[in-house]
């Protein structure tokens, strides 16, 4: 997945990989890599255990006026990223690599959870408005300025991406998305616990219906 990285991004940049612990054989991995290509680093999440709490490590330590969250088991394309980048770049908060919109798929996902990340995509796409047809998806690029100004409250899953987007929506910012084929992973098993996640996933939701100024937002409206 990392060369697969080094190869796709041609933009500068640094990849940090998060693990939950110390003895993880990612950090090995990641450090042979790192031996020959700087810009590669493992980082260890001491604030918690989940995606949610890996995720907030990774933008915690990076330094990029962007960030791009994608996940380790080969499900995104790398070659989205410059992309994404130069969509944040010019001017909007969240770039989003979308499933289902026209030029996008998703192989492999099983039934009732593509089912219900598209009915949420679409639903949120056409009647809240948010700007991209796939809200769930954690494949995002973010800019940096807007993370610090709404920081992030989700703890647990992946819901973080939809929180965000609910949020930039609320303070009426700027999303925009581009096309991606997403692949369910063949190696390892999926962190994602559906039905334990999707009371947090409602919460964001709901929220992205609603207009409101984020208190410490220096681009949102009332």
């Amino acid at each position: 997945v990392l060369l697969r990285v080094a190869e796709g991004v041609s933009l500068p940049f640094e990849c940090l990989v998060v693990v939950d612990d110390d003895d993880d054989p990612t950090i090995k991995s990641v450090a042979e890599l790192a031996s020959g290509d700087p810009r590669f680093m493992a980082v260890v999440n001491r604030s918690g255990v989940g995606p949610a709490a890996a995720i907030k490590a990774g933008i915690r330590e990076s330094r990029a006026p962007v960030v791009v969250v994608t996940m380790a088991d080969g499900s995104d394309d790398p070659r989205s990223i410059d992309d994404l980048v130069r969509l944040v770049e010019r001017g909007v908060v969240i770039a989003a690599a979308s499933r289902y919109m026209a030029g996008g798929q998703q192989v492999g996902a099983p039934m009732v959870k593509s089912l219900l990340s598209r009915m949420a995509g679409l639903s949120l796409y056409w009647l809240a408005r948010v700007g991209t047809h796939d809200a769930t998806n954690s494949f995002k690029a973010y800019d940096r300025a807007f993370l610090d100004s709404v920081g992030v409250d989700s703890t647990h899953g992946f819901e973080m991406g939809l929180e965000l987007v609910a949020k930039a929506r609320r303070a009426r910012m700027p999303i925009a998305e581009i096309p991606t084929i997403w692949l369910e992973r063949t190696i390892g098993t999926s962190r994602f616990r559906l039905w334990e996640w999707v009371p947090r996933y409602l919460r964001w939701y709901f929220l992205a219906f609603t207009r409101s100024r984020i208190k410490g937002g220096s681009r949102g409206e009332s």
